[in-house]
């Protein structure tokens, strides 16, 4: 794709998101996320994208599947589009944040934009580590259900049976497609590192080093949300029972 075409694919994903949120906040809204309208509409627009770029990211390998075998150079427009829309999404988002909320807030993620951002910009303008760049985009099928999770909780319906569900299966993406995706993408860098420049390989190492850690802390924070608290809860409730 020519420079041209990366622009507007990239500028049309911003427009799109743009809209998507604007339409998100036309909808009705439950009344516990009317205390932050803002994040109820932010998590929306990210449920989309992920769902979005996790469903694509996977027929990208099913209709290309020679890239798999070479992240480098073998890609297919439909694979660089893929990426080109991705960064429009994280473009419109980092502004989003920063318009809307005050950035000591959100520090770590607006640092995660600047570093997608900047990897995968480096991969559409290169015309190189597309392939790599799709492996990355898997993670959004995690975030399907991250997001999901996200909304419900804001809707205060994080004591039923769907929510339960919902935290289980992103639990388990979490750990397939979120810490076993990042921990692949590491060994493959470390066993590619001659066929790679040197700044690019800082760039990718730096970066994945950095979502190593942010995934690794989430993960505990998840684990301690829905289920470590609800077997606190479980015990308070049995020593209350004994007590009566």
């Amino acid at each position: 794709m020519e420079l041209n075409s990366v622009i507007l694919t990239t500028g049309s994903s911003v427009g799109f998101f743009k809209l998507v949120n604007y339409g998100v906040g036309k909808l009705p809204i439950p009344e516990t996320a009317q205390r932050n309208v803002w994040k109820w509409k932010n998590i929306s627009t990210s449920f989309v994208h992920s769902l979005l770029t996790g469903v694509w990211s996977v027929l990208c390998f099913c209709m290309h599947p020679q890239m798999a075998e070479d992240l480098i150079e073998t890609y297919s427009v439909f694979s660089h589009a893929l990426v080109s829309v991705s960064i429009g999404y994280f473009i419109y988002d980092f502004f989003d944040m920063v318009i809307n909320q005050k950035i000591s807030h959100l520090w770590e993620l607006l640092f995660h934009h600047v570093v997608v951002i900047t990897c995968f910009g480096i991969s559409v303008l290169t015309c190189r580590y597309v392939g790599f760049a799709v492996v990355a985009l898997l993670v959004e099928i995690n975030s399907i259900f991250l997001h999901l999770r996200q909304v419900l909780r804001m809707a205060s319906l994080a004591k039923n049976t769907f929510y339960r569900v919902n935290s289980m299966i992103n639990l388990g993406t979490y750990v397939v497609f979120r810490i076993n995706t990042l921990a692949w993408m590491t060994r493959w860098l470390v066993l590619n590192r001659d066929l790679i420049p040197l700044i690019s390989y800082t760039i990718g190492s730096v970066g994945l080093a950095i979502m190593t850690v942010m995934n690794i802390v989430l993960f505990y924070r998840l684990m301690r949300s829905d289920f470590m608290k609800s077997s606190r809860e479980k015990d308070v409730r049995k020593e209350k029972e004994k007590e009566m």
